[in-house]
């Protein structure tokens, strides 16, 4: 009996240990590799960003895309918010860009939503804001 009760005892804590790395490699790969993450749609924005003509003439290149930056100095933290609007989800994100000319940076504002056929997110918009001088609203896609 007391060699079965121990046998039982270890059997659940390998089971905790399945489950809690189970959960642990679900919320990863969800957050990484899921089209409806803000990493991804991050990344997906930013390539069109350093694929627009226009963004690459008044930037330069390379374009190089960060976050907001946090108290240890990094930036790799995208500010993104979501909500639901008629039943549908939506997700605003918020970024810069900056490129090899000097002093040239670029607030880049996208916002998707979700459809509900296809069960993923679509771009309504993105627009890159000039933050130099001649301040001016660089529209990348706009799908409204």
């Amino acid at each position: 009996v007391k060699e079965a009760g121990r046998d039982f005892t270890y059997f659940i804590v390998v089971l905790v240990g399945i489950s809690v790395t189970g959960g642990l490699f679900y919320v990863i790969f969800k957050e990484l590799f899921s089209s409806s993450s803000p990493n991804k749609i991050y990344g997906d924005a930013l390539e069109k960003c350093r694929s627009h003509p226009e963004i690459i003439a008044v930037f330069g290149e390379p374009i190089k895309g960060y976050g907001e930056a946090t108290r240890r100095g990094r930036r790799q933290f995208v500010s993104h918010i979501e909500y639901v609007k008629d039943g549908l989800k939506h997700m605003r994100l918020k970024f810069y860009i900056e490129g090899s000319e000097a002093a040239k940076r670029g607030t880049v504002h996208v916002e998707v939503k979700e459809n509900p056929e296809r069960g993923r997110f679509e771009v309504r918009y993105i627009f890159v804001d000039v933050d130099a001088f001649p301040r001016r609203t660089i529209i990348i896609e706009d799908n409204r």
